[in-house]
């Protein structure tokens, strides 16, 4: 979600198959590890690089394409590269790949492990986004998301820093997506399919668009949703389609975006505030 962000929230482009580079980065350190025994901890890094290989391709269609071409075009990758695992024997075709548990100092990784290894990523990717804010680069990034015109106006390259941002975006997906498939020990294609890039995407837009705060409440919250509300879990889609709707047409900003209602009503909560109305009221 945190890389998505980089891309829509940040960037401003449209792009609704993420979760084709999550494969990416799944499928690369899968067949890495089991085919060609490479170490888990080093097909992380490739499986990083493969990622933002071709989510640089698809920054280089960015340059063509805008708005809602492009959003098609990434739905179409999404179906594309789903294709190729599903009916390609190399990765496994429609049996899927099984995946080993890896190790670490001589023991197998367990679920505190991964969680561990999960939050630590999460802290790392959330702090060089942070830098990025406040770079050159963080810069350009927002100033082509206002507007590209005015961004080219002002010396920015916009067709660099568009692929740049679709790199790094897609080169954080497929990182966590190594972990994933080490995680489940088994992937198949449906693991990647444009569903779960709408679940990405519903999760980025209910937490707020434009922050880092806002993917990481947006996941959380819709991440814990099917395991408190089992009973209406095969209708989950047609909820999660359901608050799309409704935050685009009422709180486009999310519950943590800026301007967001919550928000608004939490700082009126503050005791700081609430302090200071009182001072206002007695004076």
């Amino acid at each position: 979600m945190v890389g998505f962000f980089i891309i829509t929230g940040y960037a401003g482009q449209p792009a609704l198959g993420h979760a084709a580079f999550f494969g990416v980065g799944a499928y690369t350190s899968a067949i890495l590890t089991t085919n060609y025994a490479v170490n888990f901890w080093l097909s992380i890094p490739l499986a990083f690089l493969a990622a933002g290989i071709m989510g640089g391709l698809l920054g280089l269609i960015s340059i063509r394409m805008k708005d809602d071409f492009l959003a098609i075009t990434s739905i179409g990758i999404n179906f594309v590269i789903v294709a190729v695992f599903q009916y390609s024997e190399f990765f496994g075709g429609s049996l899927g790949i099984s995946v080993k548990r890896p190790y670490f100092f001589g023991l197998k990784f367990t679920a505190t492990g991964y969680l561990i290894l999960v939050a630590i990523m999460i802290l790392g990717t959330i702090l060089l986004i942070m830098k990025m804010k406040r770079s050159w680069f963080g810069l350009a990034l927002s100033s082509i998301r206002n507007d590209e015109t005015a961004a080219a106006s002002f010396g920015i390259d916009v067709n660099r820093y568009k692929v740049l941002a679709f790199a790094i975006g897609t080169a954080i997906a497929g990182m966590t997506g190594a972990v994933y498939a080490h995680h489940m020990t088994f992937i198949y294609s449906s693991d990647f399919a444009f569903i779960v890039s709408i679940s990405i995407l519903s999760m980025v837009v209910i937490g707020g668009v434009g922050t880092i705060r806002g993917p990481i409440f947006g996941a959380i919250l819709l991440g814990a949703a099917p395991e408190l509300f089992r009973f209406f879990a095969d209708y989950r889609m047609i909820v999660y389609g359901g608050l799309l709707v409704f935050m685009m047409r009422f709180q486009s900003q999310g519950f943590l975006g800026y301007d967001s209602v919550l928000l608004k009503l939490l700082s009126r909560l503050r005791p700081g505030r609430l302090e200071k109305k009182e001072g206002e009221i007695h004076g």
